[in-house]
């Protein structure tokens, strides 16, 4: 008896979501071409962010006191490395 009564409720729960499911929008039509562009762009997207995220260095330079010097091409936030600017730590 229970498991009827929970096969009702079960079913008529079922029944009151059906309808707003039913007139939801319905799906744009997805063309494979639409698909593969969509695809490509977001791919494209994915790379450039991780190349972004890759730290860019100058050459190594060998100083006069035997030291290697590798210099950023630009700072973590983007902006670009002056070259002519000491910006070192004591």
């Amino acid at each position: 008896m229970r498991m009827m009564l929970y096969t009702m409720i079960l079913g008529a729960g079922l029944a009151l979501t059906a309808p707003p499911l039913l007139a939801a929008d319905p799906p744009k039509e997805e063309t494979p071409e639409l698909l593969a562009r969509e695809g490509m762009e977001r791919l494209m997207q994915a790379l450039k962010l991780f190349i972004d995220m890759i730290p860019q260095y100058e050459a190594p330079e060998l100083n006069d006191n035997g030291d290697i010097i590798i210099r950023r091409k630009r700072r973590p936030d983007g902006r670009p490395v002056d070259p002519d600017a000491e910006d070192t730590k004591a």
